[in-house]
């Protein structure tokens, strides 16, 4: 059996530490897009909710790590969509402030 040679491992560990040192950095922008903010104030209001602030209350959770299982065998699940409430909740109140439902 061939041994791999250290050319490959050492580019292998540049990869993975520079996807790491990517993937540490903080977000500094909005989460919330101005769509998603106006959404999920009307969603708060209990007024009948539209398809369309729906799919921004999916997309915002999304955003927030949620991701619905296409086969219902999510092991996570209903933690890791509480989890994503939170964080979306949390997201609302300090970068929506201002938004009305309309």
């Amino acid at each position: 059996m061939k041994q791999p040679g250290t050319r490959s491992i050492l580019s292998t560990l540049v990869i993975l530490l520079a996807g790491c040192a990517a993937g540490g950095m903080p977000y500094t922008g909005a989460h919330l897009t101005p769509t998603e903010c106006r959404d999920l104030a009307a969603l708060r209001t209990n007024a009948p909710p539209t398809m369309a602030q729906h799919h921004s209350e999916l997309a915002a959770l999304r955003k927030a790590g949620y991701d619905p299982s296409p086969w219902y065998d999510d092991p996570y699940y209903p933690d890791d969509l509480q989890a994503a409430q939170h964080l979306v909740d949390y997201w609302f109140r300090t970068e929506c402030q201002h938004s009305q439902p309309g």
